[in-house]
């Protein structure tokens, strides 16, 4: 993280704002950039949610949570959060 002398970029009535609050003291300003979602820059959360979403629909025509973690190589209580979980 670079720092950088607020009073060399900043105009004189916001910088004497911004010292009413934080005189002195080292601020941190966050990015405006939009967050990204965990996965979502490699398609991991599109993969995972539409894996969870097959196994709610087999789960829901009578495939049992054992056979479901069989299937899809998951412990038991992973498909149990998966298929009671409320979206």
């Amino acid at each position: 993280m670079k720092y950088i002398n607020a009073a060399e970029i900043l105009p004189d009535n916001l910088l004497n704002e911004i010292q009413r609050y934080v005189n002195g003291e080292v601020l941190y300003i966050p990015s405006v950039k939009k967050e990204i979602k965990w996965g979502e820059r490699n398609g991991t959360r599109q993969y995972f949610e539409s894996r969870n979403r097959v196994i709610k629909q087999k789960f829901q025509i009578g495939i049992t949570i054992e056979q479901l973690a069989e299937e899809f190589g998951l412990a038991y209580e992973t498909v149990r959060k998966i298929v009671y979980r409320m979206d």
